[in-house]
């Protein structure tokens, strides 16, 4: 077995060995070693609009205050910029953010130390009483401060080629015939994060005006790159209003391009498709029954300035007035499936198609030779219905419109799916959750608190730009490159608990690791077969399938959209983290921009918590931390820094308070009767609610240094130590004040659920970073017993046993008692549960008989037992090799293999 400093050694050589983890607890401080970063699709791409990326260093190798660089695989300095994102508890840098300019696209990067290189023209801000300018070369942008415009103004070299832009919609108060009332943004405050020199960030908070009321408050970033045309735009918007009354019918940015100076025959309109490239003018000049010229038609095309006319054939330049000029087009995607592109000449004249397709990558372009704008959305087609619109090309300034939700599609209805059913009792209540697994209360399936983050990019240029760039900064937007730290430094680093790099050095562990594979291809596959699509359903899957009607159970209660339920996100961001592969991450990355938006509340009564899975993903009545958890976001933010999803972790720090007006486990069926709780606690489970809150604690505590959040998770640890049964207490009384958890003389009480939401991940993060030895003898012995042998635990601990489920998933914990403890049987325990299908994967996705008229089809399959499964054996190959190695792996199918049990619920 390889020691530790062999382990990081071959770590940091990029070994294909699969290493195992160092000793549990303190470790020595590490040599640095230079951090290998790669794009995650394999190779430089063409093109790219700025990258911010992160990177994790062993504890104690990088000091506070270190510069650090960017070079290329060469040795050459790369131009950077970075900063701290977490520090170790000695103050060591324990994640950093690099960003690099868009003009650039190195392949083989590392982050060493020393002084970072300079960008050519590095991006510099300025501010003033009313605006902010950000300049990236002869680009300006002007950010409004107040009123409507969050950019007021693009310019050129001193020329406008960009006029106001803004956000716009519109709601009705009835879903169908009602009247759409505009609605238009406010800034209520901006914030510049970043100054540069390779990239500047501005935030922009406010909310949406219509008339005398203030709705729907949003959070716009507006990133600059050096070396770049754009501005990437990071839009959340939280809806607040009511879903009875509120139906919002468009929701929109808009961007105002300058035209009057261009001919109407050098005016050009830009449309990105999947097939050909739509390219045309305002006034046309091909097709023509008169030949105006090849060099007219040509410059028309290209998008350049068209000859003098006085060159052009006299049949044409004489009758020009008399050729149609189109000042409005239209491309509507409606589904996941289809698009159309159409055209009219002015607002009172009839429309006619133009064009159609399946998937547009979303961007649209208009201009001229003196400027023009572009509007690219990401996730275009997979969350529709979207639009791009370009009206009064014909006028003196044209109005470029992304829709996020187009005015074209029936109004968002968010109301609930059912009535009251007769389940106003929780006798009742109770019956709908037995049959549907719905947790159902009336007033607590409302949507009013969910939020959905889109990205944008917006960019200016100073003429119309080739249609093979413009083709291009579609493709990109739509899926854009990212740079990513090579997993062995990751792994080298000790972030994130207990994983392991990809080994397939055995018959066993190659099967595991394909079958690891399998799954992520399965879901991908089946998030496109299914079309999990859609402006609020986009990132997530469903939790459990029918194979009754060969199809997941989309209607069935608690058994629909999955919403985090036992931790698909923490699943793939492991896989991203072990392989660096691109379909998992952007599988991952998808997830948690729904998750983290749309499950959780970002204000009103339930703000903090997060929705139990089910039909719509605000229905359920059961709102808890286990969904909103921070473990679930943690991995994107090091690795991306996104300061979007900074912000959501930074919410969930006081949501605990949230749990002292909404009641978490009210309706569990025979649920006994509720201990008395003294003046300010509240009653806590260990593992679905204080892990989830903990790992939101732990990480202020490392982005910002503040104490007292490290305080509160070592209170919380400690006194979990210190009740007598420890972690197989399950559930006490926490104070809320001092975050510790009170003795109430207890017994034992396991729930399948308690470590199955990030318990296992963060405790193991905790157990290194914090020396509280109560908590890890607590740990240990829960790890130790919750799947023993019935025989051992009576002999143990005598009666009653009490119920178990998830053994599978559940094996991984037996898996860190044995490595931490050294117990080879132990071990041998594990890899026989995590082998055993036990409440677990049953069957496997990749055997070709399970397919309906084609379609591959796996029967029984839960979304939750598929993540538990997953990450057990992210866990057993990092943590128990050798045991898998000796153990018998059952073919799929087997006679005597159970299939996976129901998740249950708290």
């Amino acid at each position: 077995m390889l020691n530790r400093r062999e382990t990081l050694k071959a770590a940091l050589l990029g070994s294909g060995v699969a290493l195992l983890p160092a000793r549990l607890g303190a470790a020595p401080v590490a040599a640095f070693q230079s951090a290998p970063v790669r794009w995650i699709d394999g190779a430089a791409p063409a093109l790219q609009p700025g990258q911010t990326f992160g990177v994790a260093w062993p504890r104690g190798a990088v000091k506070r205050g270190t510069a650090l660089s960017v070079t290329a695989r060469d040795g050459t300095p790369v131009p950077s910029q970075g900063w701290t994102t977490a520090s170790w508890p000695d103050g060591s840098i324990k994640w950093s953010a690099h960003a690099i300019p868009a003009d650039i696209a190195p392949d083989g990067l590392s982050v060493t130390r020393g002084r970072p290189a300079m960008p050519a023209r590095p991006v510099r801000v300025t501010e003033s009483v009313d605006a902010v300018t950000i300049s990236v070369g002869d680009l300006q942008w002007r950010i409004g401060k107040s009123g409507a415009a969050l950019v007021q103004q693009a310019s050129v070299a001193g020329r406008a080629v960009l006029g106001p832009v803004t956000l716009i919609g519109a709601a009705r108060t009835e879903p169908l015939h009602g009247a759409d009332l505009p609605f238009a943004g406010q800034i209520e405050r901006v914030t510049v994060e970043q100054t540069g020199p390779v990239r500047a960030v501005v935030k922009i908070e406010g909310a949406h005006v219509s008339g005398e009321r203030r709705w729907l408050p949003f959070v716009v970033r507006l990133y600059a790159y050096a070396g770049s045309s754009g501005l990437r735009m990071v839009h959340s918007v939280v809806f607040d209003g009511t879903a009875s009354k509120d139906f919002i019918s468009a929701l929109g940015v808009r961007a105002s391009v300058p035209v009057k100076d261009a001919a109407l025959h050098d005016r050009h309109v830009r449309f990105a498709t999947d097939a050909q490239f739509f390219a045309e003018g305002v006034r046309p000049l091909t097709g023509l029954r008169r030949d105006p010229g090849m060099a007219f038609k040509a410059a028309q095309v290209a998008g350049r300035a068209v000859p003098p006319l006085d060159t052009m054939a006299k049949a044409v330049r004489a009758t020009l007035e008399r050729i149609p000029a189109w000042g409005d087009f239209r491309l509507e995607q409606p589904t996941a499936n289809g698009w159309a592109i159409t055209k009219r000449t002015a607002p009172e004249q009839g429309w006619i198609d133009a064009d159609e397709g399946r998937r547009a990558p979303g961007l649209a372009y208009v201009g001229s030779p003196q400027g023009g704008a572009a509007l690219g959305v990401r996730y275009f087609w997979q969350r529709h219905p979207t639009a791009l619109h370009i009206d009064g090309a014909t006028g003196d300034a044209a109005a470029l419109t992304a829709w996020l939700w187009s005015l074209e599609a029936a109004a968002m209805d968010m109301r609930p799916y059912h009535g009251t059913m007769g389940m106003e009792r929780f006798d009742a209540q109770n019956e709908g959750l037995s049959v549907t697994y719905e947790d159902y209360e009336p007033g607590w399936d409302d949507a009013a608190g969910i939020a959905r983050t889109s990205e944008l990019m917006l960019w200016a240029f100073p003429s119309t730009p080739d249609s093979a760039l413009l083709q291009g900064l579609a493709t990109m937007q739509a899926a854009p490159p990212q740079l990513m730290v090579a997993p062995a430094h990751l792994h080298a680093a000790q972030v994130f608990g207990d994983w392991g790099l990809p080994d397939r050095s055995t018959p066993n562990r190659a099967a595991i690791e394909n079958q690891l594979s399998n799954l992520v291809d399965f879901y991908a596959g089946e998030v496109d077969r299914r079309a999990w699509y859609g402006f609020w359903n986009h990132g997530d899957v469903m939790h459990t399938y029918d194979s009754d009607r060969h199809r997941w159970r989309y209607d069935i209660g608690g058994f629909a959209w999955d919403n985090s339920e036992l931790s698909p996100d923490l699943w793939l961001w492991y896989q991203v983290l072990r392989t660096g592969d691109a379909k998992t991450w952007r599988f991952a990355e998808a997830m948690t921009r729904h998750t983290g938006e749309v499950d959780v509340y970002h204000s009103g009564r339930f703000k903090g918590m997060g929705t139990r899975h089910g039909v719509q993903h605000w229905s359920d009545s059961s709102k808890q931390p286990r969904v909103s958890n921070a473990s679930y976001r943690r991995p994107f933010y090091y690795l991306t820094a996104d300061e979007r999803v900074g912000d959501l972790l930074h919410d969930l720090i006081t949501s605990d308070q949230t749990l002292t007006t909404v009641e978490i486990g009210r309706k569990v069926p025979n649920a006994a009767k509720k201990p008395a709780l003294p003046a300010g606690t509240i009653e806590m489970t260990f593992g679905t609610t204080w892990c989830p809150l903990a790992a939101a604690w732990l990480t202020e505590w490392e982005r910002t240094g503040d104490v007292r959040w490290r305080d509160r998770v070592t209170a919380g640890l400690d006194s979990i130590g210190r009740l007598p049964k420890g972690w197989m207490t399950g559930s006490a009384p926490f104070d809320l004040a001092s975050g510790r958890f009170l003795d109430q003389g207890r017994g034992i009480q396991f729930s399948h659920l308690n470590a199955v939401f990030g318990a296992v991940e963060v405790s193991s993060e905790l157990i290194r970073l914090l020396d509280v030895p109560r908590y890890r003898a607590a740990w240990l012995d829960y790890c130790r017993w919750y799947n023993a042998p019935q025989g051992a635990y009576l002999a143990k601990f005598g009666a009653p046993l009490g119920p178990r489920n998830l053994r599978e998933g559940h094996s991984r914990l037996t898996a860190y008692a044995a490595f931490a403890e050294k117990d080879a049987a132990l071990a041998t325990r594990a890899a026989d549960e995590f082998l055993s299908g036990d409440a677990g994967l049953g069957t496997w996705p990749s055997d070709p008989r399970h397919r309906v008229d084609g379609v591959l089809e796996w029967p029984g399959v839960s979304t939750n037992a598929s993540a538990q499964w997953g990450l057990a054996a992210i866990q057993n190959l990092a943590l128990v090799p050798e045991a898998l190695d000796r153990a018998t792996i059952i073919a799929p199918d087997a006679p005597g293999r159970r299939r996976q049990g129901d998740a249950g619920r708290d």
